[in-house]
């Protein structure tokens, strides 16, 4: 039959029927399939799951796993194992080779003979020896087997040696499974996919909820902000965080830019000079190659940009020194330097100068850079530039 029930019928219930409509009983990875894993649960709920934990003897080459139930899945045909562990199971793992370590596995097995032909139809815990290697790796996982821990077995290890060093040998695999609708608690290295658009999960202590296509942070669903050390990268744009820095944040779709951009601004104090006639960033005498400022235009996409100097021009009093802005997006400059948008002066004595700009239709969220760049109006006098300054505010 294709089609079974889990009820006692006229036509008989077989162990695989049952099997097969386990409706609810745990987290779906298919319209018809469950995921296999340990049921989660600790006494006082105070850790994730604390069912089938691998206890090793220190000294020795034993340990013990605890009792805690599971559910494996099978084909479609066979269905899911339910497996329930009532009293520790002890566990002797050989000695390590003489040459080289290897990789054994802890498995949860199911053996059932009326479809593998086994001779036994039984849950059994196990150890899956792996093959000694210099550089080892774990066996293949048995089929209908549910791995629950790595053990590396170093080269020369028993029990007269000190047995195994259970703290860092052995690694916790174990994969957690609930009710249908339930929130799965899961390590920080699941990769699994959702069973469904809607599905949740727990995973390093941040709620999520799967999509359709990838794991959402759950703070899309209430439209809050996620708080700092939650996200790593947003689930959608327009998405908020409060950062590490305390500083509230929006996810562009690419990046974490400010909320609210607010001023930004650089300045340089060591002086320099230039009889250029033509805008330059370079000054002589100095050891800023070029003042620049970069900043994220609002969503108005307008910004008032300032700037300014204490200026002097060498023994003139009709050379001009300017100092004007240039507005670059990438490589293309949007805004170049020009006299009509310059801080200007002129004197053989040094006076402070600016001016303030107002510039529009910016992209908004893009990174636009502003320099400062500079000019003489004539070529034989030195214009000198000193205290120099870029201020970028975002009009709202």
């Amino acid at each position: 039959m294709t089609v079974t029930s889990a009820w006692l019928s006229p036509d008989g219930q077989t162990r695989a029927d049952t099997r097969a409509n386990q409706i609810g009983a745990l987290t779906p990875v298919t319209d018809i399939k469950g995921r296999s894993g340990v049921l989660p649960g600790s006494e006082g709920g105070v850790y994730r799951v604390t069912g089938l934990w691998l206890a090793g003897t220190t000294g020795t080459m034993s340990g013990t796993v605890g009792v805690g139930r599971a559910v494996v899945q099978s084909s479609i045909a066979r269905g899911a194992y339910p497996v329930a562990v009532t009293a520790p199971v002890p566990l002797t793992f050989a000695d390590g080779d003489a040459l080289y370590g290897r990789i054994d596995l802890v498995v949860l097995r199911i053996y059932d003979d009326e479809v593998d032909g086994s001779g036994r139809s039984e849950a059994a815990v196990e150890i899956i020896r792996g093959t000694p290697s210099a550089i080892p790796s774990a066996p293949t996982l048995p089929d209908v087997s549910l791995l629950l821990f790595t053990v590396a077995v170093a080269a020369n290890t028993s029990t007269g040696s000190g047995g195994i060093p259970w703290t860092t040998a052995s690694t916790d695999l174990r994969p957690t499974t609930v009710p249908l609708g339930g929130i799965l608690p899961t390590r920080s290295d699941d990769t699994a996919t959702g069973g469904y658009p809607g599905h949740y999960r727990d995973i390093t202590e941040t709620l999520q909820r799967w999509s359709g296509s990838a794991w959402v942070p759950y703070p899309k669903g209430l439209g809050g902000i996620a708080p700092a050390g939650a996200l790593t990268n947003g689930g959608y744009t327009g998405q908020y965080r409060d950062s590490s820095a305390g500083q509230l944040q929006r996810w562009n779709g690419t990046a974490w830019q400010p909320a609210v951009p607010g001023p930004v601004f650089a300045q340089s104090l060591d002086a320099g000079s230039t009889t250029s006639t033509t805008y330059t960033a370079a000054l002589t005498d100095t050891a800023v190659t070029a003042l620049t400022l970069n900043f994220t235009a609002p969503p108005s996409g307008s910004v008032i940009i300032g700037l300014g100097a204490r200026v002097y021009t060498t023994s003139s009093e009709t050379t001009t020194a300017h100092l004007s802005p240039q507005v670059a997006l990438g490589t293309t400059v949007v805004w170049a330097a020009d006299d009509e948008r310059a801080a200007s002066g002129s004197g053989a004595v040094s006076k402070s100068v600016s001016t303030q700009l107002r510039l529009n239709s910016l992209t908004a969220g893009s990174t636009y850079t502003v320099t400062a760049m500079h000019r003489s109006t004539s070529s034989t006098v030195t214009c000198w530039f000193d205290t120099i300054y870029l201020r970028v505010d975002p009009i709202a």
